[in-house]
């Protein structure tokens, strides 16, 4: 029983951490642990669980720190941000040799807090664990929740006196666009250069810092193109958001579309639509074009060649997103190779689509079938033939394969989290079970896959700060 840690993060980059205690809490209580990511990790804990992953008890050869990072926050930059309320607790190696971050949200205040509790409430911590093992089984690169901890105490927030838990999550790794920005702010490019010579070993051997600014690129762009495909909304793609791994990473105001709407925002306090679902692949590229800012004086030892070098890389964003987005749309409507046509193909349906208001999920799941939404086959009356022509043979098998029956529906989220916060588990677990499921059959589960009733009020989700 144990956890084997190693704690390279804080060996070689001290200018990145600050060591700092998680708080202790009174009453520790797994809600929900992932048994099937311990084992892949090759963790036991046993009775051990409840105090290691709230903070109660630092686990034999952890190392706990608070991380340090910089930002750009809805386009205002600030210099110093870093972990305000979750502890590094140090890295695990698992059986086949992978190295993964083990990390505490929730755990207490660090001297990142900037005024905040260090806390948080068991709804936002489920809804992380729930969303990143929904995308998880969607194949999404993602974070994910090895437990979610009630600590035992309350936290206030606008919504009163809630119960408070810690979400242990697991990273390939925790550095952001704005780690590098921590060291480029402050001009220390040693700093900077022990960042960089450890991102490339931990996640692109053998490459320079071009080749790492491409590696991360590419990966971001599959990234928001498979959110894309989905219908998914991050709600607050800070750069601090955005992780070199390529996961998808801090699920706080984020949803998935109902109605395909491309102005749709979830987030309470995006109120501009700077993170609507449209413009997360232009926000994709500005959030690069900051990461290739600090990495400028590895381009090039000169400092207008480097400009130029960066700025043709980040000319490419744009064609390379498009290529990945058309790889995925190209799955979902199963068409039969590649045709330079098939762009307009998809924006013609996305066009029906946003004017009939039909379910991103359903219109999919059910393009070209009797179970098409009311309306919508008229109105692709004449899109239908364009795309029989294009269409593989066993599109009827292929599409169910690509279009997911069950995601997690943010009416069943909200009732899960709500029971939860009230004592009943039950909901959440059914949902956690239906959402791992996302390609399996819907008889039975036809709750998890209809869209909100009528007449519900606008969803809305918060950071849970």
């Amino acid at each position: 029983m144990g956890l084997q840690f190693d704690n390279t993060y804080v060996r070689d980059l001290p200018g990145a951490v600050l060591r700092q205690t998680p708080d202790v809490a009174p009453l520790p209580r797994v809600l929900v642990f992932n048994d099937a990511l311990a084992t892949g990790l090759g963790v036991s804990m046993g009775d051990r669980a409840a105090a290691w992953l709230s903070g109660g008890e630092v686990p034999p050869g952890a190392d706990p720190v608070a991380m340090a990072y910089a930002g750009h926050q809805f386009g205002g930059f600030s210099p110093q941000l870093g972990d305000g309320r979750a502890h590094l607790l140090g890295e695990i190696v698992a059986p086949d040799g992978r190295r993964w971050d083990l990390h505490l949200k929730g755990s207490g205040r660090t001297a990142f807090s900037r005024g905040g509790d260090g806390k948080a409430a068991v709804g936002p911590m489920l809804r992380e664990y729930l969303m990143g093992e929904a995308m998880q089984a969607l194949g999404v690169p993602t974070t994910r929740a090895l437990a979610v901890v009630a600590t035992g105490e309350a936290v206030l927030r606008d919504a009163g006196l809630l119960p408070g838990a810690v979400l242990a999550r697991v990273a390939s790794s925790h550095i952001r666009v704005g780690t590098f920005q921590f060291f480029a702010a402050r001009r220390d490019t040693a700093g900077l250069r022990a960042l960089l010579d450890y991102t490339i070993a931990r996640h692109d051997p053998g490459v320079d810092a071009l080749g790492l600014f491409d590696a991360v690129a590419a990966r971001q762009c599959r990234l928001i193109a498979q959110w894309m495909g989905l219908g998914f909304i991050h709600g607050v793609m800070n750069t601090d958001n955005m992780a070199l791994s390529g996961e998808t990473i801090d699920y706080g105001p984020c949803a998935f579309m109902e109605a395909y709407a491309p102005d749709r925002v979830f987030s309470s306090i995006d109120r501009q639509g700077r993170y609507a679902y449209a413009n997360q692949p232009l926000i994709l590229g500005w959030n690069l074009a900051r990461l290739a800012e600090t990495l400028l004086p590895f381009f090039d030892a000169d400092g207008q060649t480097a400009v130029e070098i960066a700025n043709d890389r980040l000319g490419a964003i744009d064609a390379a997103y498009q290529a990945e987005w058309l790889t995925v749309m190209r799955r979902k409507l199963a068409l039969d190779g590649a045709l330079p046509e098939d762009a307009a193909l998809v924006t013609d349906l996305l066009a029906v689509f946003e004017a009939v208001g039909a379910d991103w999920t359903l219109g999919f799941r059910r393009l070209g079938t009797a179970a098409m939404q009311p309306g919508l086959a008229e109105a692709l009356a004449r899109w239908l033939p364009q795309w029989q022509a294009r269409r593989r043979g066993d599109w009827a098998q292929a599409m169910p394969q690509a279009n997911p029956a069950i995601l997690p529906r943010n009416h069943k989220v909200e009732e899960a989290l709500a029971a939860a916060t009230a004592g009943d588990m039950g909901p959440f677990s059914a949902l956690l079970a239906a959402v791992t499921d996302p390609f399996g059959p819907v008889a039975g589960r036809e709750a998890f896959a209809l869209p909100a009733p009528a007449g519900l009020a606008p969803h809305v989700t918060y950071c849970g700060t």
